[in-house]
């Protein structure tokens, strides 16, 4: 498994508040070992990101990102309102 980031995911990253980016660390690390752990709430997502999946990071906090199944890389991340407007 190899996991990247696109640049606007990391732009969006810088922004968000150091305990944010800590829990999308922890998640991360769930993502690592199971990605469709409960926890995750793993799904398929539709319009704007037909080919993406979301994961739960907290709250209404989301990462986008897209797969071919080896490799991942996360495309976005914010709340359902920043991410679907």
């Amino acid at each position: 498994m190899r996991i990247n980031f696109h640049k606007k995911f990391t732009k969006e990253f810088k922004k968000l508040p150091k305990r944010i980016q800590e829990k999308f660390y922890e998640k991360l690390e769930i993502f690592e070992i199971n990605q469709f752990a409960h926890v995750l709430n793993n799904h398929a997502v539709h319009y704007p990101y037909e080919d993406s999946r979301s994961i739960n990071i907290s709250g209404d906090l989301r990462a986008l990102y897209e797969t071919d199944d080896k490799n991942f890389i996360f495309i976005r991340i914010g709340t359902h309102s920043e991410l679907y407007k």
